[in-house]
């Protein structure tokens, strides 16, 4: 594999969306597929920016570049605006949030409510933007599914493929430290499998550069 003058963008992590001004709802997200797929890739040569969500992980490869997010608007913001870039793949593995409160509070809520209801509405779907605003960009999605049977997972990161056209969907799930992972081509043919993250990381390097 040679991924050398192949500017590569990576998402990882969770993104967080702001209760009031000291509260957030975030998600699990470790971050660390973003960041292995990061350090692979340099290795390989690719010219890497990493944006990168509020995460213990951290970065040991000065020549990746890094640009740091917390909350969702701060991250579609940027995200927006590197996608304009000539970027040759974009790797979207990040966590984005599916919600947020329709109003966020100012200040800090008090803490002594018996009850209190968050009135959550969708945040706009980022992926479903990417080839509209750059055709030419290999898209590679992530979707996260659990409990449900692998047919399942693989019909629904199908359709995920289908409705933002992206060119490879990673179907992934977990049971405890149980993971498993399918890479599915827009043939909806399963072109790989990997049971940990780091075998991960080198087939879906692999399975890109076999596409570029």
């Amino acid at each position: 594999m040679d991924f050398k003058k192949k500017k590569i963008l990576i998402t990882a992590g969770p993104t967080w969306v702001p209760i009031d001004e000291v509260r957030v709802i975030s998600n699990i997200a470790s971050g660390k597929t973003g960041l292995l797929l990061a350090r692979q890739a340099k290795k390989l040569g690719a010219d890497v920016t990493l944006l990168m969500g509020p995460t213990e992980n951290t970065i040991i490869n000065n020549c990746i570049k890094v640009k740091p997010f917390k909350y969702f608007d701060d991250f579609k913001e940027t995200f927006t605006r590197e996608i304009n870039k000539n970027y040759s793949v974009l790797i979207h593995s990040a966590a984005v949030s599916d919600y947020q409160p329709k109003k966020s509070s100012s200040g800090k809520i008090k803490s002594d409510f018996k009850r209190l209801s968050l009135d959550l509405i969708l945040t706009p779907k980022l992926a479903d933007r990417v080839k509209k605003i750059n055709s030419k960009i290999f898209l590679v999605l992530f979707k996260l599914e659990l409990n449900v049977p692998k047919a399942a997972l693989i019909a629904r990161a199908f359709k995920l493929l289908k409705a933002t056209e992206a060119d490879l969907v990673v179907a992934n799930t977990f049971k405890g430290n149980n993971y498993n992972a399918y890479i599915v081509d827009r043939d909806k043919k399963i072109i790989g499998q990997a049971k940990n993250k780091n075998q991960l990381t080198k087939l879906l390097l692999k399975r890109i550069d076999e596409r570029l």
